[in-house]
């Protein structure tokens, strides 16, 4: 009977979720779902042997993961090439009919979030992963369980795989918001972003709790569903339950796909959800296999950009920020607004000079805006808009944090605070000591910093690797399993290549590219500390301001005192990057200098980077008389022009294939 039953409420309870979640077609009451999905607990709970993997009770999330496994996708997740405007779009339509001239496109809304892929075994969802870098992803299957937009079981018994995109509506987002405000803890900046936090949760009961849902858009092997074009295969997943975006069109022109565009161009802000464009891909399967595909991306798709977005707002309050250089910037404090799929609150005033030239006041009608990633800014003032109450800009003479005099230098823009025990420059400093691109310290983020600095538990970058368990136990908002987890990620950064270390110790002039170039060539940091400026010589982008920034770092005591610490606490301190070897001395990259600019077609300026390193080329991110090759993409700008100002040789994309052997 019992058995019976909890069948029984297994079919019954995925049928309402498909009805809920899928088909928007809710047939039971809130109460009722409840009711029988609380009696399917206590019998799975009472007779563990008879939970099925189909179970609805799977959604919830189960034990708490050590890491995520890597995953070989068995094809390539392809990233999309881009279009900006009509023309881009004309000419993508022009390069497909000179293959395929016969075809329809079929254009759908590009769902900001995070893509993944699913697999199924005999009906059974078995695995799911993320893109990762398109050829190995991430195994994220228990937390993909939680979401109830994805079938678990499906009607079709042979392997299928399925592609989309998980994210959180705005709704949602904006509940979890309010939810982390309250718990002190920082906002997630966009839908994208908490989707993609959600995943990656080792404890999947996390995810459950984040309400994500997914639409798919691609079936990888449609040909073996029996379809022949792409639309028939998103109609075919959706028969056998997944959700599918009902808002795609087929369209037979170019010109139907621009109508397309300029419909949703507007009706964007009314989804639930957030778009951050339109991807148009050709409809017939078959010419997308005779179009192909390039490294990087298919040929027979293209997604389009929306331009930047603009909106406006009122300047509440104009506030000073310290970096950990000393330099202080005006930023706006803004009636909360969304921009371009983010909640923005605050903007960056760039400047004295750049307020006052705009003469940006308190209290005005502001009109702000942000362009990918790029930080918010206050764009111009709504001069028609003022009433009277607006207060002129006035740039402070005193350091915010520390009260120390600030010193504006001739012919400089910005102001800085000179106390170099400021704790505002003390806090910065650490904060970009432990981030993504310098040592990468999970846990550590701003909020835990300066609480820690708060605390007198840290005061130099050195005291992050003498936390205690006992410590940090005692701390607001720090559990044991927090605190564990945050020092094994503080051990684990003792493990980092030199270049991290490097770019996290701050040494002005010197970036995260510098970093590594340093690191390379140097391989320890005993080598480069001992080094004159002399030996800066002959180096691609080391020039004479960073090599005296570099020698005049580490002829401190304070700086080699830390240095000395770092050591004995068990920092690496060596380059463990890739090491060029001298098998690669034929290649005609050896040794030159390279400088990338434009868009590549087959794969990104960093990728290209990578290769041409490997190499024992040395990548350059400017044109001078050391170039010796200057790689040009499309839409080429100043530094092709000034390549040929100095005679270096320009290659383009194909030719810079060849000679890497590709």
């Amino acid at each position: 009977m019992s058995k019976q039953r909890v069948e029984e409420l297994t079919k019954l309870l995925n049928q309402y979720n498909k009805e809920y979640y899928v088909l928007d077609k809710p047939s039971v009451s809130d109460r009722e779902y409840d009711r029988l999905m609380q009696e399917l607990i206590e019998l799975e709970a009472q007779y563990p042997e008879l939970k099925s993997s189909t179970s609805p009770t799977v959604r919830v999330g189960g034990a708490i993961l050590e890491g995520f496994n890597k995953v070989q996708h068995e094809k390539p997740m392809l990233s999309l090439g881009n279009a900006f405007n009509e023309g881009d779009l004309r000419d993508f339509d022009a390069r497909i009919r000179k293959v395929s001239p016969n075809i329809s496109y079929v254009c759908e809304l590009k769902i900001d979030g995070l893509a993944v892929t699913l697999h199924y075994r005999d009906g059974q969802f078995v695995k799911g992963a993320t893109r990762g870098d398109g050829v190995v992803g991430e195994d994220i299957s228990e937390n993909l369980k939680t979401i109830q937009t994805i079938p678990l079981h499906i009607p079709y018994k042979d392997p299928l795989e399925v592609r989309g995109e998980v994210y959180m509506s705005k709704a949602t987002l904006d509940k979890l918001n309010k939810q982390r405000a309250e718990k002190g803890e920082e906002l997630f900046a966009n839908p994208r972003n908490a989707a993609a936090g959600s995943l990656r949760q080792l404890d999947s009961r996390i995810a459950a709790k984040r309400e994500l849902a997914m639409f798919c858009y691609a079936v990888p092997s449609a040909e073996e569903l029996g379809c022949q074009t792409h639309d028939e295969s998103l109609q075919k997943i959706e028969e056998l339950g997944f959700n599918v975006n009902p808002n795609r069109e087929v369209c037979d022109s170019i010109d139907g796909v621009l109508a397309y565009i300029e419909k949703w161009s507007t009706n964007r802000f009314d989804l639930p959800y957030e778009i951050d464009g339109i991807v148009i891909k050709v409809n017939q399967l078959n010419e997308q296999q005779k179009l192909g595909s390039t490294v990087k991306s298919p040929r027979w798709a293209i997604a389009y950009k929306f331009p930047a977005e603009e909106v406006e707002t009122i300047l509440k309050d104009i506030i000073f920020t310290v970096g950990r250089t000393g330099m202080v910037t005006p930023n706006a404090v803004l009636e909360p607004v969304r921009v371009a799929g983010t909640r923005v609150s605050r903007a960056t005033l760039h400047n004295e000079d750049y307020v006052k030239e705009r003469d940006i006041r308190i209290n005005d009608r502001v009109i702000i805006r942000k362009a990918g990633e790029i930080i918010p800014e206050v764009v111009k003032p709504v001069i028609d808009a003022r009433h009277g109450d607006e207060a002129p800009f006035e740039m402070i003479q005193d350091c915010p944090r520390c009260g120390s005099e600030l010193i504006r230098e001739a012919g400089e823009a910005d102001y800085y605070c000179l106390n170099i025990d400021c704790p505002a420059r003390i806090v910065e400093s650490l904060c970009h000591f432990v981030s993504r691109d310098a040592m990468n310290i999970d846990g550590l983020g701003v909020k835990v910093v300066e609480q820690l600095y708060d605390n007198q538990l840290i005061e130099n970058v050195a005291d992050i690797y003498k936390l205690q368990k006992e410590q940090l136990l005692p701390l607001e908002r720090m559990g044991e399993k927090k605190v564990t987890n945050l020092l094994t990620a503080i051990e684990n950064s003792k493990q980092n290549s030199l270049e991290r270390l490097l770019f996290g110790l701050g040494v002005r002039h010197v970036g995260s590219k510098t970093a590594k170039v340093l690191a390379a060539h140097f391989e320890t940091i005993d080598a480069l500390m001992q080094a004159t400026f002399d030996d800066f010589k002959g180096i691609a982008e080391i020039g004479d301001v960073i090599a005296n920034s570099i020698v005049h770092y580490f002829t401190q005591d304070a700086n080699v005192q830390l240095i000395n610490e770092l050591k004995a606490l068990g920092l690496n301190m060596s380059y463990t990057g890739v090491k060029v070897s001298t098998a690669n001395e034929a290649n005609e990259f050896y040794g030159k200098t390279v400088v990338l600019t434009g868009t590549l077609a087959t794969l990104s300026r960093k990728e290209a980077g990578v290769k041409l390193e490997a190499l024992g080329a040395k990548v350059s991110g400017s044109v001078s008389a050391k170039t010796d090759f200057l790689v040009a993409g499309e839409k080429s700008g100043s530094k092709l022009k000034k390549a040929q100002e100095l005679g270096v040789t320009v290659i383009d994309e194909e030719m810079m294939l060849k000679m890497l052997g590709e």
